[in-house]
């Protein structure tokens, strides 16, 4: 572990040189996450792609002003690979309608429905819905965002923010009653 950390510390100095090798070591080691973190904000492989290489183009420019001690290099690199996908989203998504609607609660679903499907159906389903609407969603449901950060970050209101996280779970519970339940 300690070998590991020292490696990524000797390649981000290579970065700071703005020598090309540790840029390329540096890319590969990350790219399994990161293009992972991209494929869940966009709808396909090749915008996944441009994602991240405009976010490891950021990195590059900006790794100067890393700081070490300040955070974890994989939470600032994920940080600046994520705002890459929210502009991204923000440039593809001319059409967010600023709707204001209170949030209703959960939406319930029959376990066996979850069990008897693969993460790669459920994130199939996430990608078929509207660019915004997805965002929201996985902001908040798999990244952990509130409602106000992410206001924030994609430059909507937290009532908008609500009503995209609402359409998001009326949208996947209409498509995951299609799938039929392990146990009939």
């Amino acid at each position: 572990m300690q070998q590991a950390q020292n490696d990524i510390s000797e390649l981000i100095r290579g970065c700071k040189r703005g020598d090309r090798n540790s840029q390329e070591q540096l890319y590969r080691t990350f790219y399994k996450a990161m293009v992972s973190l991209c494929l869940r904000y966009t709808r396909q492989q090749e915008d996944a792609l441009e994602v991240l290489n405009t976010g490891f183009l950021k990195v590059f420019q900006h790794i100067d002003k890393y700081e070490p001690g300040k955070s974890a290099f994989y939470t600032w690199m994920r940080a600046i690979i994520l705002n890459s996908c929210l502009d991204f989203i923000r440039k593809r998504s001319r059409e967010i309608t600023y709707i204001k609607e209170e949030y209703n609660g959960d939406v319930y679903l029959e376990p066996e429905v979850l069990e008897k499907m693969k993460l790669d159906d459920i994130m199939e389903l996430v990608h078929a819905l509207p660019p915004a609407t997805g965002a929201v969603f996985n902001l908040f449901a798999i990244e952990g965002y509130g409602h106000k950060e992410i206001s924030g970050m994609l430059n909507i209101s937290e009532g908008t923010s609500k009503w995209h996280l609402n359409s998001a779970r009326k949208l996947l519970q209409q498509q995951l009653k299609n799938v039929q339940p392990l146990h009939e």
